[in-house]
């Protein structure tokens, strides 16, 4: 049974997953480049590591939280660094390091992450993805087996895609539908009625209404993630029209200074 966990990277979404672990009885240690979220998340009663070597040592898996184009960094490979510490047989991240190793990136927001309901993709053996499934319940509502090791990423590759195409499809029907002289409240009435209705324009398309933009899922990296897709899709040989076109709109907000803000905030560039 897993129950001495480390859990390194508590950012936006990070940090709501590993305070849902603590609610599981399990041995918890966090580690994070910023001491203040680690001292929240010992508030709700994990252990605090000041190194990722520490987070990792003796235990049973460790999970590593990343924003998706950031590069891996000393913390990782260094003299105090995850591997450092980390045991053979660990389930965690790296092979060559004779480590069991599940590619799982998470798909969802901060309140997905919140209230247990984000979508885990895992690639790797399903006998490991049995062996996490308990522990990956209490922040995963849906734990889907795609494939091998990378496949899990590559399904990300779509997930983002979509995701952000639906959101930059939104935008452009709230301002032309605002210019015709229809309101955000009906537009999004008459859109929930159709065929195109989807839980991301009802849940962001009031918030959108309401001129809310505080970060759910920063719009500096739905960017990033498109701009991985879009490297993805030229080594492939694809062109992808719609996914070049929406790269440049959260190019220009992220250029706009709007990164830290939610992603639906690329509806302010649509309004210049």
């Amino acid at each position: 049974m897993l129950k001495n966990i480390g859990f390194l990277g508590l950012g936006t979404v990070g940090r709501h997953m590993a305070a849902n672990l603590t609610k599981g009885h399990y041995d918890l240690t966090v580690y994070d480049s910023d001491p203040s979220v680690v001292a929240e998340l010992v508030k709700q009663g994990a252990s605090g590591a000041t190194t990722p070597r520490e987070a990792a040592k003796g235990r049973d898996m460790v999970v590593l939280i990343r924003p998706e184009k950031e590069r891996l960094r000393p913390d990782i490979y260094g003299p105090d660094g995850l591997f450092s510490g980390i045991a053979a047989g660990t389930i965690e991240e790296a092979a060559n390091h004779r480590v069991m190793f599940l590619d799982a990136p998470v798909w969802g927001t901060k309140e997905h992450a919140a209230n247990g309901l984000l979508t885990i993709l895992t690639g790797g053996d399903p006998a490991l993805v049995g062996r996490c499934r308990e522990l990956f319940s209490f922040f995963g509502l849906n734990i889907i087996h795609v494939g091998g090791i990378g496949d899990a990423t590559r399904m990300k590759f779509i997930v983002n895609l979509v995701q952000a195409e639906l959101m930059q499809a939104l935008a452009e029907g709230l301002v032309f539908g605002e210019k015709m002289g229809f309101s955000a409240d009906k537009i999004l009435e008459v859109l929930a009625c159709g065929g195109v209705a989807s839980p991301l324009f009802h849940s962001k398309g009031r918030t959108m209404a309401r001129g809310d933009f505080t970060r759910n899922l920063a719009l500096k990296y739905v960017h990033e993630q498109l701009e991985l897709v879009m490297e993805k899709a030229k080594k492939l040989g694809l062109t992808l029209p719609g996914a070049e076109a929406a790269c440049k709109i959260y190019e220009q907000a992220d250029k706009d200074g709007r990164g830290e803000e939610d992603y639906s905030a690329i509806i302010k560039v649509l309004r210049t």
